[in-house]
């Protein structure tokens, strides 16, 4: 806290700015300084003037950002670097077929897998750091260590954003409301910028652009989903992020990986499509509830994937042609 300027402390903790009116503190131009350099900027006069006592405030405002952070329920953001997965077992308590994957921050990983295989269950071993004691016996660790007990029970500290394929509001908001609301809730200092970037990145990932002021009811499908995974991006604090069968999206697959990637999530993404499975840096792929094996993507499928992107392009201009009424050309 002692490094942080006053701008930096504003931009952490929007709320401080109570603290620094209810003790008379003028920090306006100041934002700059640290709050001790600020409070040393006070002569010998005034701190007897105002009665000013430095090592209490600085202590005081320390005390002030807990008790806050307390009763709002925030907690930092997660700023993990890897998750780990060690093998458990099987429904038939075979052992998984991997001694163990590490999965880093920015890196994209594709679960395959028939329907009911146990995607859903590996999604949920994640999401509640599994230490032996679920249905497959898997671990897991964050930055290589048993999680701390806070990330598996907190509902502030989610280590899992999932993204499902029914993406239906029933608020009576605009997408204005709707994301200023969450900014707020955030404690989002500058919230119309922020709100500003979301709009924008989820207009580039939807098929059809809409506008802020856009009912959310009235969002189709695909513009729902875009809206959703640019608000996960730029605004949840969870570093690991699920997506569910984004091939049914009506959005710019590539583009949502990217920006995902972009924000520093960990991206697992439970897919049937060949385009997006060999997008991933590597596959899991589930048999029987447990993991078969892992598959790092190959040279050879990254030429493969070339060719399929080629074809995913070709029918994108089709159906865009379709919806704007013209004539389909070879």
């Amino acid at each position: 806290m002692s490094d942080l300027t006053i701008r930096e402390i504003l931009e952490r903790y929007p709320f401080v700015i109570g603290y620094f009116e209810e003790n008379r503190l003028d920090i306006q131009g100041q934002e700059e300084k640290t709050f001790e350099e600020f409070l040393n900027d006070f002569s010998e006069e005034e701190v007897e003037d105002f009665a000013i006592d430095r090592e209490t405030l600085k202590i005081n405002l320390e005390e002030y950002i807990h008790q806050m952070k307390d009763f709002l329920g925030i907690e930092e953001k997660l700023g993990i670097s890897s998750l780990t997965i060690l093998p458990g077992h099987d429904k038939s308590k075979k052992s998984e077929g991997f001694d163990e994957l590490t999965i880093s921050k920015s890196e994209i990983i594709s679960i395959v897998g028939p329907t009911g295989s146990g995607k859903s269950r590996l999604l949920a071993d994640i999401e509640w750091a599994a230490q032996k004691d679920t249905p497959t016996g898997r671990t897991i660790l964050i930055d290589g260590k048993i999680p701390d007990k806070k990330w598996r029970f907190s509902s502030n500290n989610k280590l899992v954003a999932q993204l499902s394929q029914n993406m239906n509001f029933v608020m009576d908001l605009t997408v204005r409301e709707f994301l200023e609301l969450h900014a707020e809730s955030r404690l989002v200092m500058d919230v119309d910028s922020t709100v500003s970037k979301i709009i924008d990145s989820a207009n580039r990932l939807a098929g059809e652009k809409f506008e802020l002021d856009t009912p959310v009811t009235s969002l189709s499908g695909g513009q729902s989903r875009a809206l959703m995974i640019a608000d996960t991006a730029i605004l949840s604090s969870s570093p690991i992020v699920l997506i569910d069968e984004i091939e049914n999206a009506g959005i710019d697959r590539r583009k949502a990986l990217d920006l995902l990637v972009d924000e520093d999530k960990i991206v697992l993404m439970a897919t049937h499509d060949p385009t997006l499975a060999l997008i991933a840096d590597k596959r899991i792929v589930i048999k029987n509830g447990g993991i078969d094996k892992i598959i790092e993507t190959s040279q050879e499928e990254k030429e493969l994937l070339k060719k399929l992107e080629e074809m995913d392009m070709f029918i994108h201009n089709m159906r865009t042609s379709l919806r704007e009424g013209k004539q389909l050309k070879m």
